[in-house]
């Protein structure tokens, strides 16, 4: 199992330093996710500071971007670390991608396997040489002249990882992709009985090894040196959690434990009452979810119950946790592996 540092919200900047940081630290990744900032930008300030990280988008927001603008911006990631970039595409859900980028909705799952056909054809195009022909419901790509064309280079196969909640996309990750990014507000029943079925079904239907689509996640932790740490960082996770839940993209996880509050923790969601939503999740929800334990027993723990199930693994803290020094955090880093 890997170890993966992720990227917060943060400038272009201060990708180089936290790269140093986390490779200092023991990680053996390095990850950028798409919110307030460009996910693409600081891998590649990182890259060029720490040549020897893994590195990834999680996640990169798939459709507002054409797959020729994306192939390009991976295949120049996947040269410029010698191979190490993973392609981390997520749909979005539909009021972000009509309302913030202003593009048109259409069936997430099925697109979704077009855009990565296509991306695929693009880079074999890059590669080969080959006349660009790919034609399926959602993109027809058939126009690629030498002069717009990249130079073939060693890493041309680049890992392509989806996230997702549910079985529809956890077999689209098993029959077309090298990886699943797997969602934080999970469990490990949700894991055993949801997307690991799944995924090797649809590696199966494909005619693949399901050994073949690497999980991937970050996971809650809830810790402290003493008992007031782990109280403040306990409620922290718990909000967290009641924000997701409240959520009904996110329903399938408590369905599979028959968890029956997300109905009431939408609707105060639609309200407004972020405060009140807290509440509603139950210590036995939140010890399900999260990793709870001291800081010197974080990483033993983390390893406990992901060990046999994720490739790699990175640690989720939501705001109003305990801060952790370089050495507690390397610690970690070191009894996760």
């Amino acid at each position: 199992m890997k170890i993966d540092f992720y990227f917060p919200p943060q400038p272009v900047s201060a990708a180089p330093a936290a790269a140093l940081r986390a490779r200092e630290l023991g990680f053996d990744g390095f990850f950028t996710a798409e919110t307030a900032h460009d996910p693409f930008l600081p891998l590649a300030a990182a890259a060029i500071a720490q040549p020897d990280l893994d590195l990834g988008t999680a996640i990169s927001v798939a459709f507002p971007r054409s797959p020729m603008v994306m192939a390009q911006t991976a295949w120049d990631l996947a040269g410029l670390t010698n191979g190490r970039f993973i392609l981390g595409l997520g749909t979005q859900v539909k009021a972000h991608i009509v309302r913030r980028f202003g593009m048109e909705w259409t069936n997430a799952a099925g697109r979704l396997r077009d855009y990565i056909g296509a991306l695929r054809a693009v880079w074999a195009s890059f590669q080969t040489g080959e006349p660009l022909r790919y034609r399926s419901e959602h993109y027809t790509l058939s126009l690629l002249t030498p002069f717009f064309a990249p130079e073939p280079m060693e890493w041309a196969d680049i890992p392509v990882a989806i996230a997702g909640v549910g079985p529809g996309l956890s077999r689209l990750a098993g029959e077309v992709c090298d990886g699943f990014h797997v969602h934080p507000f999970h469990t490990v029943r949700y894991l055993d009985e949801v997307v690991v079925p799944n995924v090797a079904a649809g590696a199966v239907a494909a005619g693949r090894s399901p050994q073949h689509v690497d999980l991937i996640s970050t996971v809650f932790v809830v810790t402290g040196r003493d008992e007031a740490e782990m109280q403040r960082t306990r409620e922290s996770v718990r909000a967290q959690i009641a924000f997701y839940a409240s959520t009904p993209s996110y329903r399938v996880v408590l369905d599979v434990h028959g968890w029956d509050f997300g109905d009431e923790l939408n609707a105060l969601s639609r309200r407004g009452a972020w405060q009140e939503m807290a509440a509603l999740v139950p210590d036995e929800v939140l010890d399900e979810v999260a990793v709870v334990a001291p800081v010197d027993e974080v990483g033993s723990a983390i390893k406990a119950r992901y060990g046999d199930r994720l490739a790699r693994v990175g640690y989720y803290t939501p705001p109003g946790g305990v801060s952790l020094s370089d050495g507690e955090l390397s610690g970690i880093v070191a009894d996760t592996r």
